[in-house]
């Protein structure tokens, strides 16, 4: 009976020996699994950003990331929505807020990074003193980016605005001063790049300059953005107290970031915690 009742023990003690080595090692799969993860972007700037200056940190973190890459400004909230990737980094705060209130999707801005900027260009001018009265300037005809173009000619002295205009949602309406009789035409952002060749001046966002192969130092003036409309990253606003959006906000934050952007990308705009 008593070897009959060491084995019994015995048997017990094995057994809950390999249970508490079942559960360490499924607390390890699950520790592993949580620390791979899915950040999507837009092809071009934004992407190369992400594979340069945000993954290596990540990496350094112990996070194994898949970098997914979206064609358009719609899959990337909606796949950050329903789980398919923990992060994203194509947009500006106000796209942001504007297409999730719209969608009815709860994700938030976790931490804005340097922005290409929307440049002036010009193969009639070498600079801005010689633009001549009348000059036709085409600007996106979207608001959001046609305010952007307006407050950069603005900045450079080509307009003024009425002072209760506000800078976020300033439109031609807003101009009560126009000294060289500036021609406007708004067309799609899109085209901007190509009308260079054909007017005098073309206010061209920067993603779609940098993917027409422009340089953005080759800009008569560039745009000293507004913070509302850097690129920031974005998660939903559930995980936004997460590990994971804890650690992209620390590697955004180093020295190293920095300085990849610096060497990288130049005429990037900084936001203000940058600086």
């Amino acid at each position: 009976m008593k070897k009959w009742f060491l084995a019994i023990v015995l048997l017990s003690v094995v057994g809950a020996l390999a249970a508490c080595g079942g559960s360490s090692e499924s607390n390890d799969k699950a520790s592993a699994k949580s620390k791979e993860v899915k950040i999507g972007a837009t092809a071009g700037p934004y992407s190369d950003m992400l594979k340069t200056a945000i993954v290596p940190g990540l990496e350094k973190k112990g996070y194994k990331v898949e970098i997914v890459e979206f064609s358009d400004y719609i899959q990337p909230d909606m796949a950050l929505d329903n789980g398919d990737i923990q992060a994203n980094l194509f947009q500006n705060s106000i796209y942001l807020k504007s297409f999730a209130k719209e969608n009815n999707l709860k994700l938030s801005a976790l931490i804005s990074v340097p922005t290409a900027p929307m440049g002036l260009y010009s193969k009639k001018f070498k600079s801005l003193d010689e633009v001549k009265d009348g000059a036709t300037v085409t600007l996106p005809n979207d608001p959001t980016n046609a305010a952007r173009a307006l407050n950069t000619l603005r900045d450079e002295g080509l307009i003024t605005f009425n002072e209760s205009a506000d800078p976020i949602t300033v439109s031609e309406k807003d101009i009560v001063e126009n000294k060289k009789h500036l021609k406007f035409q708004p067309i799609e952002a899109g085209q901007l790049p190509r009308s260079v060749d054909s007017v005098d001046i073309a206010a061209v966002p920067g993603n779609f300059a940098l993917a027409a192969k422009m340089s953005l130092l080759d800009a008569l003036a560039l745009e000293n953005m507004l913070d509302p409309y850097r690129n920031i990253v974005a998660v939903k606003t559930e995980n936004k107290d997460s590990q994971l959006a804890k650690d992209i906000k620390a590697v955004v934050e180093s020295d190293d970031f920095e300085k990849v952007i610096d060497e990288q990308f130049e005429g990037f705009g900084k936001p203000n915690w940058m600086k």
